[in-house]
C-alpha cells in the first residue's frame, strides 16, 4: 500500500485527510492478513472491524458536502475510537499480534493529533514544506536460542537462566580409588565442551562446582585391602606359611566366583583366580622366595589375598588417615589426566572429607522437616513421607525404577547392605544419609555417633554450600540417574521443602570399548594415560565432538579413524590457508583486489554454513553437525582453491583467512586448540611445548624453498637427474626431520607447511607402511592370477572321462565314458543330478579338446554321450 500522504501538502482538504486514513487501516490490514494463519479466529475478527472502518469512513465521504468539514472529521474519529477500542480487546486474545497492532494504533495517535481544528491539515511533499523522516519498518527474522536436553522433561528445552546471565552448575565429579579411565573421559570432556559453549560462545556467566569423592564404600575397601595386603607383604618371608594363607586366600575367591551371576565379572574374575594359581605354583616348585619372586607373586595374587586379608584383618584397621593416602593419590592422577585432555579445572571444588559438619546439620534438617529418621545410629531418608506430600515428587528423573532393589543397594555401597543394616530401613525403598561406622572403617561425630556420610547426600551438601538453595544446571553421567541423581534432588528438596531444586539436569551417554560395556569393577576399562599412548588430546576430543553429548559413545579403531581423518583434513587446510595469506600482502591497498564471481560465491557459501553452526550450537549444542557443516565450508574453500590453481587465479587470501580464523575460533570454543595463535593448530615440538617460531622460521623456509625451485628447474633444462635427486631428498628426507613439508606442485609455486616433526615423521612411517602393503598386495594378487592361470591351464590338460573318475567321495560307480551313474552311498544318480553333471562333462571336453588343438596333439576324439 503506497503511504507517501505521510507528506501531503498543508491546507489540503479534510477529503484528503479521510482517505489518507483509508490508507492505513488497509495497510494495517494487509499486516494482520500476514498474521492470520497463527491463530485464524481472532485475527480475521480484527480485518474485518478494520474493514468495516474503512468502510465507514468511505460511507462519510460518499454522503457529507465538502462544506461540513467539521462533521467528517468528527464522525471518522468516532470510527476510528471504536477501532481502536476493538484492536486492544484482540490484543488481550493475540498476544503474538501485539507488536503489529501498536504499530497501527501508534499511527492513529499520529494522525488524530493532527485534527485541531474544523480544517484538517496535513503535510504535503511539495517544495516548501518541512520534511521529516518517514516510517522506519523494523525488520523481521528468525531468532534461534539455546536449547538443551534436559532430563528432567526428556526432551530440548528452551535454556534460561534463574539470574539472567549468571549460570549455576553443579558436576558430579569422581570417585577417585583407581586410575581415570575413557568412561572418565566421555563425562568431563563431554561437559567441558558443554561448559566452554555456555561461556565462550553463547556469552554466559558460569559458576561451575565439582566434587571429588574421596569417602566411599569403595575407597574404604580399596585402602583398607591396600595397606593390609603391603603390611603382610613386608612380613611374609615363610615359604610354607605364605602358601598355606595363598591357599585359603585362593579357595576362598573361588567360592566367591562361584556363586557370581554376572558373567562379566564372573569372567574377571576367571582371569584374576588362573594368575593367582599360576602364580602359587611357581612358589611352591621353588625353594626360596628371591625378590623377585616376592615382587612377581604379590602382583599376581593381589587380588584373592587382599579380599582374604580384608576378611580376616579388616576390623584392625582404625586410622582415618589410613583411608585418605588413597584418594589423595588417585586425586591428583585424575587432575593430571584432565590437564593432558585440556578439560579445564572446575571454579570450585568439593572434597566430603572437608564438608563432614555441613553434611551433619544438613541431615539434621531433613530429620526436623520429618523426611528422616533415626535407626541404629544410622539415618535413613523416607521414601514414602516424601513421595505422600502433595508438593515432591520422588525419582523425577526416572520414575519407572522406583522399587529396583538391586539398583539402591549398588547405591548403598558394598559395605552397607548387610542384613542388620537393611533390616535397619522403615522400607527397602529408603537410603542412608548418615552411617553408623564399624569397626575398620573411617568414622566422624555426629549426634546419632560415630559414624559418615551416606554417598547421596554428599552431592547434595555440597552443592548447595556453593550454589544455594537452587541451581541451573546438574551434569553427571547417564548411569548416576538412578538413584544416585534422583535421590540427591530428594534430599535437598526435603532440606529446603521446596519443589524445584535443579531447572536442568544433563545427563552424558554411556561409553563402550569396541560394542562391550565398559566398567571400572571389571577391570576391561582402557585408561586415559593409555588412550593418550595412542591418540592425542585433541583426536580423542574430535572423537566424543563427532558425537553427541548425550548419546552412547563406542570407543573403537573406527571411532579414532573418523577423528585422526578429520584433524588431518582441518590441519592440511590450516597450513594451505598458511601458505597462501604468507604470500600476500596483509595490509594496505595491495590487501585487497576485486572479488571475482568464485570470490563472492565462496562468501556465501561462509554465511550459509556460519548460520548452520549456530542454529546446531541452539540445538542441544549439536557438535557433531558443528563439525559436519565445518567439514562442507573447508571441501568449499578446498574447491574454490582448486578452481583459482586451474584458472591461474590469485585466491582472495583475506576472504581465505577469515574462514580460517572462523574454525579456528569454534574449534577453541570447544577446547579443540588451546593458546593465542590466530589459524590452525598450535604446532608442538618433543617435550610438548608450543612452538611459537613460525614467524621467524617462515621467511627463512620460503628462501630455501625458492632456492630449490631454481635449481630444480636448471636441472630439469640440462637433464641433470643427480640434482633433481637431491632435491627430492632434501624434501622427502631431511626437512621433514625438521617438521618442515615441501609440496611440488606443477605451474604453481612449492607450497611450504611447518608442522609437528613427530606428526610428520608419524606420517612419513604410516606412508611407508602404506606402500609396503600395497605392494604386497600387489604381488599377491599377481600371484593369485598366476596360479589361477597355471589351474586353468592344469584343469585343460584334463580329458573329460577322467573328470569325476577321482572323486571317489562323491560317486562309487562310472559307466565306460568315466561318467558317474551312482552316488556315493550306492543310490543312482537322479536325472537332475545326471543332467548338471553331464554340463560340466561336456564343458571339459570342449576345453581339453581346444587344448590339444592349441598345442598340436592328436586326439582320439570326444567319447560319445
Amino acid at each position: 500500500m503506497d503511504l507517501k500522504c505521510h507528506h501531503a501538502v498543508s491546507n489540503v482538504g479534510t477529503e484528503q485527510y479521510i482517505w489518507f486514513k483509508i490508507a492505513e487501516a488497509e495497510a494495517a490490514e494487509v499486516m494482520l492478513v500476514t498474521c492470520k494463519e497463527k491463530d485464524e479466529s481472532p485475527a480475521l475478527s480484527l480485518v474485518d472491524q478494520i474493514k468495516n472502518a474503512r468502510q465507514n469512513i468511505q460511507n462519510v465521504v460518499n454522503a457529507t458536502s465538502s462544506s461540513r468539514t467539521s462533521v467528517k472529521e468528527e464522525q471518522v474519529t468516532s470510527v476510528l475510537k471504536n477501532l481502536r477500542t476493538n484492536i486492544q480487546e484482540t490484543l488481550e486474545k493475540m498476544q503474538f499480534l501485539k507488536a503489529t497492532a501498536e504499530r497501527f494504533e501508534k499511527r492513529l495517535d499520529k494522525l488524530d493529533g493532527g485534527v485541531q481544528s474544523e480544517e484538517c491539515v496535513v503535510e504535503s511533499s511539495g517544495p516548501s514544506s518541512k520534511r521529516k523522516q518517514p516510517m522506519w519498518t523494523q525488520p523481521h527474522g528468525k531468532e534461534s536460542r539455546l536449547k538443551l536436553y534436559n532430563s528432567f522433561t526428556r526432551k530440548k528445552e528452551e535454556f534460561i537462566p534463574e539470574n539472567g546471565n549468571f549460570v549455576k552448575w553443579y558436576s558430579c565429579g569422581p570417585t577417585v580409588y583407581d586410575a581415570s579411565h575413557m568412561g572418565h573421559a566421555r563425562s568431563y570432556i563431554s561437559f567441558d565442551i558443554l561448559r566452554r559453549v555456555l561461556t565462550d560462545y553463547f556469552g554466559y556467566n558460569v559458576l561451575y562446582c565439582m566434587n571429588i569423592t574421596d569417602v566411599d564404600d569403595k575407597i574404604i575397601a580399596r585402602a583398607r585391602q591396600n595397606y593390609l595386603l603391603e603390611q603382610y607383604k613386608e612380613k611374609s618371608n615363610d615359604v610354607s606359611k605364605l602358601l598355606q594363607d595363598l591357599q585359603q586366600a585362593i579357595n576362598d575367591f573361588e567360592n566367591k566366583l562361584n556363586d557370581t551371576k554376572d558373567l562379566d565379572k564372573k569372567t574377571m574374575m576367571e582371569k584374576q583366580l588362573t594368575l593367582a594359581v599360576a602364580a602359587s605354583t611357581k612358589l611352591e616348585n621353588s625353594s626360596t622366595l628371591n625378590p623377585e619372586l616376592k615382587e612377581n607373586l604379590f602382583l599376581n595374587c593381589k587380588d584373592p589375598l587382599s579380599i582374604w586379608l580384608d576378611k580376616q584383618y579388616a576390623h584392625t584397621v582404625s586410622e582415618n588417615s589410613i583411608f585418605s593416602v588413597l584418594p589423595q593419590y588417585w586425586e591428583k592422577e585424575y587432575f593430571d589426566d584432565m590437564d593432558a585432555l585440556n578439560v579445564a579445572p572446575p571454579d570450585v571444588l568439593t572434597r566430603v572429607s572437608e564438608y563432614v559438619p555441613e553434611i551433619v546439620s544438613y541431615v539434621e534438617q531433613i530429620i526436623q522437616n520429618g523426611f528422616g529418621y533415626v535407626s541404629n545410629g544410622s539415618v535413613y531418608f523416607s521414601v514414602a513421607k516424601f513421595d505422600s506430600c502433595p508438593d515432591h515428587f520422588y525419582a523425577k528423573l526416572v520414575p519407572e525404577a522406583v522399587g529396583d532393589l538391586q539398583a539402591l543397594q549398588e547405591g548403598e555401597g558394598s559395605l552397607s547392605v548387610t542384613t542388620e543394616q537393611l533390616n535397619e530401613k522403615q522400607s527397602p525403598n529408603d537410603f542412608a544419609l548418615w552411617k553408623a561406622s564399624k569397626p575398620g572403617e573411617p568414622s566422624w561425630n555426629s549426634p546419632w555417633g560415630k559414624g559418615r556420610p551416606g554417598w547421596h547426600i554428599e552431592c547434595s551438601v555440597m552443592a548447595c554450600s556453593i550454589l544455594g538453595s537452587s541451581m541451573d544446571i546438574h551434569t553427571g553421567g547417564v548411569d548416576l540417574k538412578f538413584p544416585h541423581h534422583d535421590n540427591e534432588i530428594a534430599q535437598a528438596e526435603a532440606h529446603y521443602n521446596t519443589d524445584s531444586w535443579v531447572k536442568y539436569f544433563l545427563h552424558s551417554g554411556h561409553l563402550t570399548i569396541a560394542g562391550c560395556k565398559m566398567s571400572k569393577s571389571l577391570k576391561n576399562f582402557i585408561t586415559i594415560k593409555e588412550a593418550l599412548q595412542k591418540n592425542s588430546a585433541r583426536q580423542l576430543r574430535f572423537a566424543f565432538l563427532l558425537h553427541s553429548w548425550k548419546d552412547t559413545l563406542d570407543y573403537s579403531e573406527n571411532t579414532m579413524h573418523d577423528a585422526v581423518q578429520y584433524e588431518k583434513l582441518m590441519n592440511e587446510f590450516f597450513l594451505t590457508v598458511k601458505d597462501v595469506i604468507r604470500n600476500q600482502p596483509s595490509s594496505g591497498p595491495e590487501a585487497f583486489c576485486k572479488w571475482r564471481k568464485e570470490d563472492l560465491q565462496l562468501s556465501e557459501t561462509f554465511s550459509k554454513l556460519q548460520q548452520n553452526v549456530h542454529v546446531a550450537m541452539c540445538d542441544n549444542v549439536d557438535t557433531r553437525t558443528v563439525l559436519d557443516n565445518l567439514r562442507q565450508l573447508v571441501t568449499a574453500s578446498n574447491t574454490y582453491l582448486a578452481n583459482a590453481h586451474t584458472q591461474k587465479a590469485k585466491p582472495n587470501g583475506q576472504l581465505l583467512k577469515d574462514v580460517a580464523k572462523y574454525i579456528t575460533w569454534i574449534f577453541k570454543v570447544f577446547g579443540a586448540i588451546s593458546g593465542e595463535a590466530e589459524i590452525g593448530f598450535p604446532i608442538t615440538v618433543s617435550g610438548g611445548g608450543m612452538q611459537n617460531s613460525e614467524s621467524t622460521l617462515m621467511p627463512y623456509l620460503n628462501v630455501l624453498s625458492t632456492f630449490r625451485e631454481d635449481v630444480r628447474n636448471v636441472a630439469r633444462n640440462y637433464k641433470v637427474t643427480e640434482v633433481l635427486a637431491l632435491c627430492d631428498e632434501l624434501r622427502d628426507t631431511e626437512l621433514p626431520k625438521l617438521g618442515v613439508r615441501l609440496e611440488d606442485k606443477e605451474g604453481a609455486r612449492t607450497v611450504v607447511k611447518l608442522v609437528d616433526r613427530e606428526q610428520l615423521m608419524k606420517e612419513k612411517a604410516e606412508k611407508k607402511l602404506a606402500e609396503e602393503k600395497k605392494r604386497k598386495e600387489k604381488e599377491a594378487a599377481k600371484e593369485a592370477a598366476a596360479r589361477k592361470k597355471e589351474e586353468k591351464e592344469a584343469q585343460k590338460r584334463i580329458p573329460a572321462n577322467q573328470l569325476f573318475i577321482g572323486q571317489t567321495d562323491k560317486f562309487s560307480q562310472f559307466d565306460n565314458q568315466g561318467f558317474p551313474t551312482h552316488s556315493a552311498d550306492g543310490k543312482e544318480l537322479s536325472k537332475g543330478q545326471s543332467k548338471k553333471l553331464r554340463k560340466l562333462y561336456d564343458a571339459q571336453d570342449k576345453m581339453h579338446q581346444e587344448y590339444l588343438q592349441q598345442n598340436g596333439t592328436q586326439s582320439n576324439g570326444p567319447v560319445p554321450s
